[in-house]
């Protein structure tokens, strides 16, 4: 190897001698003066030309690879210093009576100290805390459903969690009063007690398990427990006569779903009202009273027949 850096430096004199004009004879070109030295010298010459260069780039980078290789392959800067991190907010989901009031638990897993807040349009009350959670106390929950947040700031990152309140009353009592008779119809009336929030109430009549009448009391909106009459009336043949009706109530809460229902009840023939009881005793009354008649107008013609006789 060294002898041949050696001859390829001098086959660079040689040439730098070339172009210096030190050859005699200044009209003699570039190729007559390559031609004056013998062949295999010329050979040689070129070849180091060539490879001397790639050699030099070699020793340059021993390593394989460009300049800007070597700088796509330097270490990166460190990232950002921010600390990942869970939050949790229990329970997810609760109910509570309107009016009542529920403690929520906001937990977090930053080892670093932390800046909470609870995020809610509900009366916050007292707050408890300790090594990773805080609790919060929500009084006079009257709103039947409401969205709480717990945020939480750790090494300048936030993260939130959220918990569902919602604030419903099941019916104290569901009662479905004896059918009345009017005429040919019945009169239905149904009682739902003490129930939150009326605008989600659906009160149906079934009668043998079918349904014969419902009403959603959506239209009503109110902050409070309220009373509802329901009142139906209908036509019943003499199948009727032997299938129970019964009143049901159904809160339906966004998924959650409360039922209650009344005692069954049966259709009554006898079941009259009072007007129709007063015109039945009218009308036996006046029956009797044809009765009467007849029968003291036959004892007389007996009477008389026998005193004939």
């Amino acid at each position: 190897m060294c002898h041949f850096g050696v001859q390829a430096r001098r086959c660079l004199q040689q040439g730098s001698w070339a172009h210096s004009g030190a050859w005699p004879g200044s009209l003699i070109s570039r190729a007559s003066r390559s031609s004056l030295a013998p062949a295999p010298q010329r050979g040689l010459c070129a070849m180091a030309s060539v490879l001397f260069p790639s050699l030099l780039l070699v020793a340059a980078y021993p390593r394989s690879g460009s300049p800007q290789h070597e700088r796509m392959q330097s270490p990166s800067a460190p990232s950002g210093t921010s600390t990942p991190f869970l939050v949790r907010l229990n329970p997810e989901l609760e109910a509570v009576p309107p009016g009542g009031s529920v403690w929520l638990n906001c937990s977090h897993s930053c080892p670093l100290p932390v800046r909470t807040s609870l995020r809610t349009q509900l009366r916050q009350g007292k707050t408890l805390n300790g090594s990773g959670w805080v609790s919060y106390q929500l009084l006079d929950v009257r709103a039947w459903d409401s969205k709480v947040r717990c945020v939480v700031t750790c090494a300048g990152e936030t993260r939130e969690a959220t918990a569902r309140i919602t604030a419903y009353k099941r019916p104290r009592s569901v009662i479905l009063e004896p059918p009345v008779l009017e005429g040919h119809k019945y009169t239905l009336r149904c009682y739902v007690t003490h129930v939150f929030p009326v605008a989600y109430l659906v009160v149906s009549l079934r009668r043998g398990g079918r349904v014969v009448y419902f009403e959603s009391l959506e239209r009503f909106n109110g902050s409070d427990l309220a009373n509802v009459t329901l009142t139906y009336v209908m036509k019943a043949g003499p199948n009727d006569l032997r299938q129970p009706l019964t009143c049901h109530a159904r809160l339906n809460l966004d998924g959650l779903v409360v039922r209650s229902s009344s005692a069954p009840v049966m259709l009554q023939v006898l079941a009259l009202s009072p007007a129709s009881k007063a015109l039945a005793s009218a009308s036996i009354a006046a029956l009797v009273g044809i009765l009467l008649a007849v029968g003291t107008v036959y004892v007389r013609r007996c009477l008389a027949v026998q005193t004939q006789l």
